[in-house]
This record gives C-alpha cells, structure tokens and sequence, in this order.
C-alpha cells in the first residue's frame, strides 16, 4: 500500500471513534450501590450524542429522554419507598448501562472546614469505631477537593458501602451523624462528604448568578440529586477574618442559595456552634461568630449543636471528640425532619433577662426538666454589668428553669454575659446534659431555634 494511503487509512482509524455514537454516560454520583432519597422524585441524567433517546427503568417505571445540543439529558422518575428492597436501574441508549445494589432512603450531605472534614481515623475512640463500622445499610461517597470557575458537571468518586475497610478516612461528624439516623430509622442512609479543611464560608455559597470555587467543583455536580439535608460544620476561618455578626447573612446565602440549587425550599440545614480554641482569634470574634450562628436559627428548618464542652484541649483547634457533635446534630433532624417527639434536641438558648434590683433573672428555651450544673460546682463564665458596661465576675443560682445573676461590685445591673470569650468553659446544661449557648443581652440578635407545637 502506498504510504500516503497506509497514513490516510490510519487516520480515519483514528478518528473512527467520533464518527459513531457516544457511549451514554452517568455522573460518579449515579452508580451501583447508591442510596436515593425516598419519597422525592428520582432523577437520572447524564450525556450521550445530541438527539439520543435514552431509556431509564427502575422497577416497573420506564421513562425516557433526548438528549439536547449539547448532550445533555435527564428523566424524572416517580418517588420511591424504603421498603428494604434493593433496586436495579438500567439506562439504554447506543449502550446500556446497569446500576446494581441500589438503595432507598435518607440521603445527606456534610460540607465544611477542616472539622468536618476531620477523619474518624483521627478521633477518640477510633479503633472501636472502625472495628464496628460494618453497616451495609449506610453508603459513603466522598467529593475530592477541587475548585472550579463555573459549575462543573461532574466529580471523582464512587459510592462504597461502610466497612471497616471504608470508613477510617470519611468524615468522622458525618459518619456519626449517619451511623445514629440509620440506626434510629431503621433505613439505608446515604452520605456525601463535601468538604475543605481552612475553607471559609464563601467559596461554598451561591447567590443570584455568583458562585464560589467549592459550590461550583463540590456541590453544582450533585444538585440533581434529591438530598433530605444539610450538615455543616465551618466558621474557624471566618473568625479568624473577622467577620463577627456579619456572618449571619453569609449563612443565609448559603442555605437559601443551597436550597434553591438543590430545588428544595425545605432543606434542612443544621450546624455546630464552632468550639472555644485558644489560637489566632482576636479578641471578641469568636463570641460575635457565635451571636450570628444563633442569629442563623431565624431560618426554618435549622438547627444548632453546641460543643463548648466537648473541648480537651483549648490549643488544638481541632477538637477530637466527633461522635458527640455527629449525635447532637441528629437530634435535630430526628426532631425536625422526622417528627419524633420527646427528644431534647438543644442545649439551653438565651430567651429573656430580666432586672430584678440587683439581679438579673435568665430565663431559656430548651431546659427539658430543668438546668444543672454538668460538674455539680458553682456555675461559672457568667459576668454581669451596670451602665457603665464595665463586667465583672457574677454570682449564678439555678432558680428552676432560670438563672439569677448578681454581683455585689453592681448594684443596679443592666447586661449581662455568658461564656463570652474565646477559651470559655462554662458548665451550665439542661437535665439532658447538653450545653447552653455563649450569650450577651446588649442588643442580642439570636434567637430559640424552638420548634412549633404539633
């Protein structure tokens, strides 16, 4: 064969390849041994050549779609039911595609900075937990750190179920979190760890046409998903940026942003109170962040765990007690989301100071049967203030479900504080033990976060 054929030939070898039809294809965050969430719609989309019918079945439903222009294609399918049963999903188009071991029940997401990010391998108690990790009902599926200009299409992962094998490098709040939903409801759970460690919080968010980084690379891929909620754990950095009180708004630009995206207005969307740490904080800022953080409880549907006790060592930013901070946020789903009654969801939450002459009485939300001392001392980290705003060291009796403050140096009170500094340590809890919030009652712009009857 002359040589100018031979090469003429080989190149259409080559390019052979781009003559036929694409091979239809899924997002990483569709595949064998996923869980759906239930009751939702299921979408199933992925690319293929423009004008390509593709055909999805789960079950006894079939449903189809064109891909457009650009290759993209996406099928509704109807809500399914946790009933226990494994499903199989076939996609059909020039190729098929089988997604095995499918499951369906509650699927969550845990963003964040470095505590969220915090492998259980790194906790206390983390060679038991990893030995114990042998749950097929919860599924695990972990984002890699990437940040992109424009929302990205897809990411690097697969879902795996839990084993000992699996779990030492996931999230160790998320997988706690999880471990207590499936457990408690008795369904598959499935878990997406999206998070950075030293992240703050705007590369997360989406607001009107702007996106950051981290939404675009870690969340825009999986926003077809339908999720129940929302884990969060981040704020360290923003401290350190010195954003005080305006951080309220950034968290709700990124849980409205969040919700839109995800086309869910009910996303739940829960968080921890970030923990006392002697490092680079200025003075104020840890205790402003965590006004906004009970400021972000005006949204419904949010809730907010406090670790202030859950520190053994105020110079590690990085406190490594997860398990109890993975169960104090799942009280908050199993009480929002899940409708089950007579759980303590919160520590105490300011709610009204009152002068009484030379006191102060505090009242809260969320004393279930009553306050404690989680330690039986005296109460301590209260400071009260007349009205030169100077604060001194108060005296704090538990008084039923208040607190009374006084201090002989002010006779005639008029603020008072809690916890209010970065290394504090207070030790007043509610009779289920969970810790109140750091508090001030100068223009206070946090709320309850309590629950409406039912």
């Amino acid at each position: 064969m002359h040589p100018l054929c031979r090469s003429l030939v080989l190149a259409l070898a080559v390019a052979a390849p781009t003559l036929l039809h694409a091979e239809v294809k899924l997002p990483a965050v569709l595949d064998s041994h996923m869980v759906i969430q239930r009751d939702q719609p299921v979408r199933i989309w992925g690319w293929a050549d423009a004008g390509e019918q593709v055909k999805v079945t789960l079950g006894d439903q079939t449903e189809s779609s064109t891909a457009d222009a650009d290759g993209n294609w996406l099928v509704e399918l109807k809500p399914q039911q946790a009933d226990g049963n494994a499903r199989t999903i076939r996609i059909q188009g020039s190729n098929e595609l089988v997604l095995e071991d499918v499951l369906v029940g509650e699927v969550w997401i845990g963003s964040g900075q470095s505590n969220m990010e915090w492998q259980l391998t790194n906790t206390h108690g983390a060679q038991e937990a990893i030995a114990a990790a042998d749950h097929p009902l919860l599924r695990l599926f972990h984002i890699p750190k990437v940040q992109t200009k424009t929302p990205a299409e897809n990411v690097q992962a697969q879902w795996r179920s839990c084993t000992p094998e699996s779990v030492p490098q996931f999230s160790a709040v998320l997988y706690y979190f999880g471990v207590e939903l499936q457990q408690e409801l008795n369904v598959p759970i499935g878990l997406i760890n999206s998070s950075w460690g030293g992240s703050p919080i705007e590369p997360w968010t989406i607001k009107g046409e702007t996106s950051g980084g981290m939404y675009n690379g870690m969340i825009a891929p999986i926003t077809n998903v339908a999720v129940r909620g929302a884990i969060w754990y981040q704020g360290e950095t923003n401290v350190m940026q010195k954003n005080g009180l305006a951080y309220e708004q950034k968290m709700s630009d990124l849980i409205l942003g969040w919700r839109q995206s995800f086309r869910n207005p009910d996303l739940a969307f829960y968080f921890v109170q970030i923990a006392p740490w002697s490092g680079r904080y200025e003075e104020g800022q840890l205790p402003a962040l965590w006004e906004a953080q009970v400021a972000s409880l005006k949204l419904p549907h949010t809730g907010m765990a406090v670790t202030t006790d859950l520190v053994d060592d105020l110079n590690d930013i990085h406190p490594r007690n997860k398990k109890d901070v993975g169960h104090r946020l799942s009280l908050w789903a199993l009480t929002d989301v899940y409708g089950r009654e007579g759980i303590v969801y919160s520590g105490p939450l300011l709610k009204e100071a009152k002068v009484e002459g030379d006191r102060i009485r505090i009242a809260f939300a969320h004393t279930a049967e009553g306050l404690k001392s989680s330690d039986d001392q005296p109460l301590k980290e209260f400071q009260i203030a007349g009205e030169d705003g100077k604060f001194v060291a108060a005296t704090a009796e538990i008084d039923g479900a208040t607190v009374v403050v006084h201090a002989a140096e002010v006779p005639a009170p008029k603020h008072v504080r809690f916890a209010w500094h970065k290394v504090a340590q207070p030790n007043l809890v509610n009779s289920a033990g969970l810790p109140a919030s750091p508090f001030q009652t100068d223009n206070w712009q946090g709320v309850t976060g309590e629950r409406p009857a039912k």
